[in-house]
């Protein structure tokens, strides 16, 4: 990268004014990334949206049939009930998950004997395949759970929750949170180490306990990363899909199938354009949070 300066006259001033000018090399080695992108992201969604104004099926012939699976999407009660379910349950576990996870990170990051080997042991988690925890968890819900209750005499224990309509729902939520709570958690101790140890020790001094240090001291200093966790975390359970598949498969009935179930599900069913609409709104909804996420982080110097 080359580095060109002019000097303009302001009267009897002289501002320099320096103007960078990209290597085209930059260009050559940025074009096979681009390509790749556009090939693998932006031609299929380009072709994704000109079929969702069509009655495609996915294969054979098809025609234009303009807003009709758009407007139908918006009274259709399954589409509906799918972003219900997953708007409720992206809020319900964005607030398990940075509870926790602040928590514990307030915890590792204080002198506790250990607290190496700790925090190992809570990003375990983060390496396993969603696929592998929801089918643990599920014979866990179904079958010892269940088995524990009866053993206890707990009525509320002797059903799974997986078969309970209203209560699936917080299977899925603890079992997601239990998933992502390492990733936000190595967010948040990044945040609190940042934190100057001179900010508690004038706090000491003037006689603040520990809970007022976190109140009035940690989660200020700290509110880049809530803001950030929060929004990463909400943008991806908006995506949930293969925990709910090994959990619930979207059951019982469809009390639990998200937007992305939903889709996949159309697809599979010769519901191409149709849910390619809903697909395409979906995607909007998407490029509306990362609009608000840019709002709420920009000027932000958390990292």
């Amino acid at each position: 990268m080359s580095t060109t300066t002019t000097i303009v006259t302001q009267g009897d001033a002289k501002v320099r004014r320096s103007s960078r000018r990209v290597e085209p090399i930059y260009y050559l080695f940025l074009l096979p990334s681009l390509l790749l992108f556009t090939l693998a992201i932006t031609v299929p969604g380009v072709i994704g949206i000109f079929f969702s104004f069509t009655d495609s099926i996915g294969i054979g012939e098809w025609s234009f049939i303009g807003l009709t699976n758009y407007v139908a999407l918006f009274s259709d009660p399954a589409i509906l009930q799918s972003y219900l379910f997953t708007f409720g349950f992206s809020i319900a576990t964005v607030i398990v998950v940075n509870i926790a996870a602040f928590l514990l990170a307030v915890g590792l990051t204080s002198r506790v004997r250990f607290k190496t080997g700790l925090r190992t042991i809570f990003v375990i988690p983060m390496v396993i395949s969603g696929i592998i925890i929801a089918y643990v968890f599920n014979f866990l819900f179904s079958n010892s759970l269940p088995a524990l209750g009866a053993a206890l005499g707990i009525d509320a224990l002797k059903t799974s929750l997986l078969a309970n309509p209203d209560l699936a729902w917080v299977a899925i939520v603890i079992v997601t949170a239990w998933q992502a709570v390492p990733g936000t958690l190595l967010i948040y101790i990044a945040g609190l180490l940042s934190v100057p140890g001179e900010v508690y020790e004038a706090a000491d001094i003037d006689g603040a306990n520990k809970f007022q240090q976190l109140i009035r001291i940690t989660l200020p200093l700290v509110a880049g990363y809530v803001v950030i966790n929060v929004i990463l975390g909400f943008k991806g359970f908006l995506n949930a899909y293969d925990i709910i598949v090994g959990l619930t498969n979207g059951g019982p009935g469809t009390s639990t199938r998200s937007v992305a179930m939903t889709i996949i599900a159309g697809f599979n069913g010769g519901d191409y354009a149709y849910q390619m609409a809903n697909a395409t709104i979906f995607f909007v909804v998407a490029v509306l949070i990362s609009l608000v996420q840019l709002s709420l982080t920009r000027g932000r110097n958390a990292f």
